[in-house]
Order: structure tokens, then C-alpha cells, then sequence
């Protein structure tokens, strides 16, 4: 984690060095100055946001209701894919540019940043009083607390990894189905018969290493989250039996056809997605809580495959290891904000987040069903879900209550870039479990 925060340090100051070379002696330098040129004249004071998450589909139903509250802002929306966003945020916080308020993702982003984000602690406090924290899930708050106190960034909303969705459609054509709890074993046979009647067995887009960590936690959680969480703590060797054997189960599934042929080739978005979203094409498919969003989308195509005559979807568990117990999920906050420690504009910039948080977030969750509430005091009340999207969400919100094996997002991002490359490699086939463990386990004790 240290390691990852001295390279972005390094990075902004190195950039931001040449951006003030560039700019010549005697230049104030863009954004080193706080513009105060609107005070008193009753103009708007502008507030940039920059995020991959809520999408741009999203912002379209939250700007007009952050209008109406927030005449006094003239808030500026900017969306970069989660694959951009952060290399925007150190390039602009070099310049002096970044925007004012910005999501951030748990685990290693959010502490690499820490010196760029604003103690947000101060802000709620004196709104809502020391007892601020207790209108948040609990568990979102202790992600998000640093080893001083403080917190750098509030939480958005909250998802769980660890699902697998059914088309039931295409299941009843061959007279199968898929039960809440479906062991590994009985997921095999279904997956054979499945490619014996020319249809997708359980769909996953292994190009992507997001899903491929999600998957292999939940296998692992399953066989034994005490185990998993003291691994990654450092503390339990990635060598241990139970964890070899979760690095079996992954590379089980590619070699006994779990997984579509091809799996590592394609990504979750879209090259999987569309053709179980909007298709109809896949039978199963390995997605997280997020998925149930899927129900309120407007497109023709996919409200006709989702919520038209005959469709019928099911989110289920999976018992990895055949004990009759299902694999536990893993809770995240799906995205959280920040404040930029350098914004001309704190208090405005403040206002933007609690807003998001408040009144955003009741849209996204309760219109939307973006994330699950971050917030203990937000009633999940999702407007024009069809019986089969409530089912599903009940099931999601089940889980959710009692049966977490732990979180999602990891912190230490060299362990996490080389369990991504060994997931893969054994995907492929190209090593094997105890040979994968061993140099996750190389990686884990370099880091530390």
C-alpha cells in the first residue's frame, strides 16, 4: 500500500514540477489561485465532479433534482471510465486542475490518494453532530476510516460480489433450472447438458481481472473466509491447503467446461453482458448484486427480455465446495466520495457530496437500484420493479443481512495484480494451483 502511494506521490509531484516549468517565471499557474471574482454578485459557484460511477444514463435523472436544490451551484459533471479516471485525477492534481469532488474505489486507489483527498470528518460533524456516523452502514464507515480517524471519503452505496444469475427462459425450454443453493457438482452436470443442447454453460468474461478476483474471494470464502481475509492480511500463507484447493475450483471450471470456451478472450461489459441482458442468448451468467438493476432498464430490447411475456430470471449461490453450504458473498462500497484537498471551493464542494449522498443516493438506489443504501436512515423502497425483480433483490437484501463473508476490494495492489495474472494463467492452463499459490504467496511476503 505504502509502495503504491510513494509511486502516485511521486508521479504528481514529478508532473506538477513540469507543469510549473511549462508555465514560465512570473506565472500565478492555472488554479493556484482561488477565484474569488463572483462573491457578492450573486453568480453561481462552479463545483466540478468528476466520476466513472453513476454513468452518464444515471447523472441524466440526478442533474435536474440537483438543480432544483442547489441554484446557488453550478455543478459540472464529468464522466471518465473507471479505466481513465484515475490517471485523469493525477495528471489534473499535478496542474492544479482536478476536480473538486471525485468517486474513489476502496482498497489501494483510496489510500494512494489520501494526500490529495480532504479529511471530510470536520463537514459532517458540524452538520449533523458527533453522532453523524451512525446514519451509515457500519461496515461501509470502518472501510472507509483511516488508522488516524479521519475519513477521506463518504460512502455512495453499497454492492455485493459473488452472484450468479439464471435466464429461466431458456432453462424451462430443456426442462432445467437452477436452485438458491446449487452445489458444484449438480452446476457441472447442468453446464453438460447445457452444451449438449447447444446452449452457453455459466458465462463469465474472464478478460477482465474485476470478475476473476470476485469469483476465485467467493470460492475461497466458501472453503474458508477466516483463511482468505488472513492471507491477504499477510498473516495466512497463500500455500495453505484450503486456498490451493480454491485456486483448483477456478481452474476446475475452465477445464471441466463450468465456463464458456473462450472465457479469457472476452470482457463482462459488454461482450458478456449484451447477450445475457439484452439477447437473451446466455442461460447463466456470473454478474454481482448489480445485476438486479438490470429489471428497471428502459431499452426496449432488454425491459422485453427482462420484464416481458415469459422472461424469469434468478439470482443464486453457489457451494463451490459441495457442502451443502453456499458460498458466502463479499460486501464493497461500490464507489465513495472524495473531496479534492485543493478545491477554491470547500464548503460548495462539501454540499455536492452530502447531496449525492442524501438525496442522489435515495434516486440511485430507490429509482435506479444503482447500489444497495449506504445509509441506515434510507428506506430501500425500489419504485417499478416487476415481481420477478423483487424476488430477486429480497434475495440479494437476504444475503446481505446475514450471510457476508467479508469485503471485496483488497488494498495492496501488487497482491492484487498478481493474483489477477494467476488466475488467468491458470485459466488458460499455463500453471498450476500449487505453482500459482506460491508465487501469489512470493508477492504477499515482497509487500509487506
Amino acid at each position: 500500500r505504502d509502495n503504491m502511494k510513494r509511486k502516485i506521490v511521486a508521479y504528481v509531484l514529478t508532473a506538477a514540477l513540469s507543469v510549473g516549468l511549462l508555465a514560465g517565471c512570473g506565472s500565478s499557474g492555472k488554479g493556484n489561485k482561488a477565484d474569488n471574482s463572483s462573491a457578492g454578485k450573486g453568480e453561481k459557484t462552479k463545483v466540478v465532479f468528476q466520476t466513472w460511477n453513476p454513468g452518464e444514463s444515471e447523472w441524466a435523472h440526478l442533474a435536474e433534482e440537483f438543480k432544483k436544490d442547489n441554484p446557488d451551484i453550478d455543478l459540472e459533471y464529468r464522466f471518465v471510465p473507471d479505466s481513465d479516471h484515475y490517471e485523469k485525477l493525477k495528471v489534473d492534481l499535478a496542474a492544479g486542475d482536478a476536480a473538486d469532488v471525485y468517486g474513489m474505489q476502496l482498497g489501494a486507489n483510496y489510500s494512494a490518494f489520501r494526500d490529495f483527498e480532504a479529511d471530510l470528518t470536520p463537514y459532517v460533524q458540524a452538520q449533523y453532530g458527533d453522532k453523524w456516523a451512525d446514519q451509515y452502514n457500519s461496515y461501509a464507515l470502518s472501510m472507509l476510516k483511516t488508522d488516524k480517524g479521519g475519513y477521506y471519503a463518504l460512502p455512495l452505496g453499497l454492492t455485493y460480489a459473488g452472484f450468479a444469475w439464471s435466464n429461466d427462459k431458456i432453462l424451462k425450454k430443456h426442462n432445467l433450472n437452477v436452485s438458491e443453493n446449487e452445489k458444484l457438482e449438480d452446476l457441472k452436470k447442468l453446464c453438460k447438458t447445457l452444451r449438449e443442447k447447444g446452449e452457453y454453460p455459466l458465462a463469465i468474461g474472464a478478460k477482465d481481472s474485476w470478475v476473476n478476483i470476485d469469483t476465485w474471494m467467493n470460492i475461497a470464502n466458501d472453503i474458508n473466509s477466516e483463511k482468505l481475509y488472513s492471507a491477504l492480511d499477510g498473516k495466512t500463507s497463500f500455500e495453505d491447503p484450503d486456498l490451493v484447493r480454491a485456486f483448483q475450483i477456478w481452474q476446475e471450471c475452465f477445464s471441466d467446461g463450468v465456463f464458456q470456451d473462450g472465457a479469457t478472450g472476452v470482457g463482462m461489459y459488454t461482450d458478456t453482458t449484451n447477450p445475457f441482458e439484452t439477447e437473451g442468448t446466455i442461460s447463466m451468467c456470473l454478474n454481482g448484486s448489480w445485476e438486479c438493476g438490470v429489471f428497471l432498464k428502459t431499452d426496449e430490447q432488454t425491459h422485453k427480455e427482462w420484464n416481458g411475456e415469459g422472461a424469469h430470471h434468478t439470482a443464486f449461490l453457489i457451494d463451490w465446495n459441495n457442502d451443502g453450504k453456499a458460498a458466502p458473498v463479499q460486501q464493497t462500497v461500490d464507489v465513495a466520495l472524495c473531496m479534492n484537498k485543493n478545491t477554491k471551493n470547500p464548503d460548495a464542494a462539501y454540499r455536492v457530496i452530502d447531496w449525492m449522498l442524501h438525496r442522489g443516493q435515495d434516486i440511485l438506489v430507490n429509482q435506479l437500484l444503482q447500489y444497495c443504501p449506504s445509509r441506515t436512515d434510507l428506506k430501500l423502497d425500489v419504485q417499478g420493479l416487476s415481481e420477478n425483480g423483487k424476488e430477486c433483490l429480497n434475495f440479494i437484501m437476504k444475503q446481505a443481512s446475514d450471510h457476508i463473508g467479508g469485503y471485496r476490494e483488497m488494498s495492496n495492489v501488487d497482491l492484487k495484480q498478481a493474483l489477477a495474472d494467476e488466475l488467468t494463467n491458470l485459466a488458460l492452463g499455463d500453471t498450476t494451483p500449487q505453482k500459482a499459490a506460491a508465487k501469489i504467496q512470493q508477492t504477499s511476503e515482497s509487500t509487506r
